[in-house]
């Protein structure tokens, strides 16, 4: 009975044929275009009725390249693969092929397990007076959320339960705003995913010493989200003292990062989980910030930079560098001396 409730409750694929995903994102197909699929899974584990990928690509270090006996030995139904893996697939399986299975998988997934579409504001929701929805009629609003007078909300938003929304905050369209999530002082752009937890626009960490005192520092700037960006579950990003602290386009942040007051991150970046980017730093575009890595007040990230986990970065990293330690330098640098430690250590024994 338990396994029956849990599959009432399960996300279900949408069911598609191999043609229909062939001519949606224009692959090449192999076999029967009738052939349905019913989900998507591991390629070790996939089942019959299902679609998996099988892909060589070394878009970075993190991929894995699976064994081809895991792609002789597969038993799925559709495999999306690369030109040169076609002889290598079972025989009787539909296959459809493309230079990029990595990149295409994603919009499979994305076309099988989209989620049903939600419109209207439940009634439990708390909107003021004063607020502007764009295209009132494609806006999701859950229970509990809260809208607070003079925001703008754009066509097909959805805000999730107890999420809340300051006074002139402006979300943009197609933006998801996950359930807990506290949003004021910010202007969010077009298709971003703001995940549960996260509280974007709240003050800094701003203070000065007056009279042997800790005094607070009135904060008036804003943040500024760009389009397509993501936010982790528990994120804070603070509004700037007197600028605006700013995201680019593109930019993927995970969960439980801190973005202080007055930072620029550019765009098509990726942060770590437990990054922290303390006032006035400035990241450019494309740079990968490893978990857990702590960057200094007004330190400047070139664009294309890499900054390995745990690093703690005191000072410039010119475009396209890769620096990992503490404090960090140059990646070879560091494994120079982390050699030498390791030598020196087997001497002293």
């Amino acid at each position: 009975m338990l396994n029956v409730i849990k599959s009432l409750f399960m996300p279900r694929g949408a069911t598609v044929t191999a043609g229909e995903l062939a001519e949606k994102f224009g692959l090449k197909l192999q076999g029967d275009a009738a052939t349905i699929v019913r989900g998507v899974a591991p390629i070790a584990d996939a089942r019959p009725g299902q679609l998996a990928f099988y892909s060589t690509e070394q878009n970075s270090a993190a991929f894995r390249i699976l064994p081809i006996d895991v792609l002789r030995n597969t038993r799925a139904s559709v495999i999306l693969l690369q030109p040169d893996q076609v002889a290598d697939a079972p025989a009787g399986a539909t296959l459809l092929i493309t230079d990029t299975p990595r990149g295409n998988i994603v919009k499979i997934l994305g076309e099988i397990y989209r989620e049903p579409p939600r419109y209207g504001i439940d009634r439990r929701a708390v909107i003021e007076r004063g607020v502007f929805f764009r295209k009132k009629k494609t806006v999701y609003v859950g229970q509990f959320a809260t809208i607070e007078r003079g925001a703008v909300i754009e066509a097909d938003v959805k805000i999730y339960p107890g999420a809340y929304i300051g006074k002139n905050v402006t979300i943009g369209r197609g933006t998801i705003v996950q359930t807990g999530a506290h949003i004021e002082n910010a202007t969010i752009g077009a298709e971003c995913v703001i995940n549960a937890g996260a509280v974007i626009g709240k003050d800094g960490f701003g203070y000065t010493r007056q009279d042997g005192h800790n005094v607070f520092i009135p904060h008036t700037g804003r943040v500024v989200l760009g389009d397509r960006v993501s936010v982790g579950a528990n994120t804070c990003i603070d509004r700037g003292a007197m600028t605006d602290t700013r995201v680019g386009d593109g930019t993927k942040i995970d969960n439980l990062c801190q973005i202080a007051h007055g930072v620029v991150v550019g765009a098509e970046c990726f942060l770590a989980s437990g990054v922290g980017l303390a006032g006035g730093t400035v990241v450019g575009d494309r740079a990968l910030l490893g978990g857990h890595v702590g960057i200094a007040n007004g330190v400047h990230i070139g664009n294309d930079a890499e900054v390995g986990a745990q690093s703690g970065v005191f000072r410039n990293i010119p475009d396209g560098q890769r620096y990992m330690g503490y404090p960090a330098g140059p990646g070879t640098e560091f494994m120079r001396h982390y050699a030498i430690l390791r030598r020196m250590a087997k001497t002293t024994k």
